[in-house]
């Protein structure tokens, strides 16, 4: 007899709902339940042959049962050693190299210091940043957001410099990106389940949550079909190359070109009170599907996990994408390649490195402004090759790396300006980069 297990928290439609359809199709020598867990002992193998994961993310002691129990042979979903690695920053980086397109995003290193380091930790960090070159590249209005983040938590939208300098000042130790806003004509939220059955839902995020999935496209006819074809094309490719079996992809629809803006969501929302009865019942059955066909395949004392293409072929010694000039130009829409059917992952598994960090759950629309914004700047902003900078080791570090986010740029014109509050919490000695 082989278990589905499902792991799970305070949710109750879609687990409950798991069970009753895994059950119902009467496979033989197949059951599914909820998980129990009363011992864990390392290298110990447990009685699940698949487990679905939908709490992890939040319960370390989970996280590291669910490692312990694929080393041991349980086909975990998601796979709990990528899933601890991946983030929303890298996520962006690889879909621009997979040719997909995508807001222009960078990083912004936290407003405070992580515990226990000191002002030598940050010694390689730049002061001040080379900002006039960063604000040219995303642009504003733009949105700033955890880089790892999820939940709708810690989402602003900002209108100028000053403006992102006064919300960065909410966020303590979350290391945040500042992305370009895509202004949409169309949005929608796609379930990819086993990387091969997608479902897209036209989303609106502006709504209340319980209405957010009654909308519909504006797109019609052979325009419509084509933006869906290529919508369930790049949402096949991110979820092969991430190496996620249950997952789900945003995308903003701007001038019929669908932008990915959120995918890295492996215990996505799946209530039948927010998702309404039709997607409900499209995801309790595929994923049951899904579950009933990796516990068919898994072979008890293997590793059964799922590793993406970029895994297995930074094992293999395989480029990631093609070189940068010959990377597919993301501007227009494109006719969608057939996906190919992924890989069946008991004969890559062992070769995947199990990473350590920690991961996330959804991205959400920005929230309301606590603070009114500063008058935008009057001038545009030179261009990168105008604005030169050089890196330098301070010869007195920071005493908070909040001064990066509030010390405004001091040689490079037109300045920005701040706040007086701001001012006064910047260090007053420090190094800063030069003009070349």
């Amino acid at each position: 007899m082989k278990k589905i297990g499902i792991l799970f928290g305070m949710e109750n439609t879609f687990p409950n709902a798991f069970i009753e359809r895994v059950n119902s199709k009467g496979e033989n020598g197949i059951i599914a339940e909820a998980v129990t867990i009363d011992k864990v002992i390392q290298a110990a193998p447990n009685e699940y042959a698949v487990i679905i994961d939908r709490i992890s993310q939040d319960v370390p002691f989970y996280r590291s049962f669910l490692k312990n129990a694929a080393l041991t042979g349980t086909a975990v979903i998601n796979n709990p050693f990528w899933w601890s690695a991946d983030e929303k920053f890298f996520n962006n980086a690889l879909a621009e190299k997979l040719g997909i397109p995508v807001p222009k995003t960078v990083l912004l290193p936290s407003k405070q210091r992580p515990d226990n380091t000191s002002e030598t930790s940050f010694r390689n960090l730049a002061f001040p940043m080379a900002w006039e070159e960063i604000f040219q590249y995303v642009g504003f209005p733009a949105y700033m957001k955890p880089h790892d983040g999820g939940g709708w938590k810690s989402v602003y939208r900002v209108v100028n410099p000053q403006d992102m300098w006064i919300k960065h000042e909410e966020t303590g130790q979350l290391v945040m990106m500042l992305q370009e806003e895509i202004v949409f004509d169309d949005y929608v939220r796609c379930y990819c389940i086993g990387q091969k059955d997608v479902l897209v839902m036209p989303y609106e995020p502006r709504n209340p949550h319980h209405l957010r999935y009654a909308a519909d496209l504006k797109a019609q006819g052979e325009e419509r079909e084509k933006l869906l074809e290529t919508i369930k094309d790049y949402t096949l490719k991110l979820n092969v190359a991430l190496g996620y079996d249950f997952n789900t992809v945003e995308f903003a629809v701007r001038g019929g070109i669908p932008y990915a803006i959120d995918f890295c969501n492996p215990a996505p929302d799946a209530d039948i009170y927010s998702v309404g009865p039709d997607n409900f019942e499209w995801v309790v059955e595929a994923a049951a599907n899904m579950a009933i066909a990796r516990a068919k395949a898994q072979v008890p004392g293997q590793i059964n996990l799922t590793w993406g293409t970029f895994i297995n072929q930074a094992v293999n010694g395989i480029p990631t994408a093609p070189p940068a000039a010959e990377t597919p130009a993301p501007a227009k829409l494109a006719e969608p390649a057939k996906a190919k059917e992924p890989a069946k992952p008991a004969k890559t598994a062992e070769k995947a490195p199990a990473a350590t960090k920690s991961p996330s759950k959804t991205a959400a629309p920005a929230k309301t402004a606590k603070a009114a914004p500063a008058k935008p700047v009057k001038e545009a902003a030179p261009s990168a090759t105008e604005v030169k900078v050089k890196a330098v080791t301070p010869k007195k570090p920071a005493k908070s790396l909040g001064a990066i986010a509030t010390e405004p740029i001091a040689e490079a014109e037109p300045k920005i300006p701040t706040t007086k509050a701001a001012a006064t919490k910047a260090p007053a000695k420090n190094s800063k980069l030069k003009k070349s």
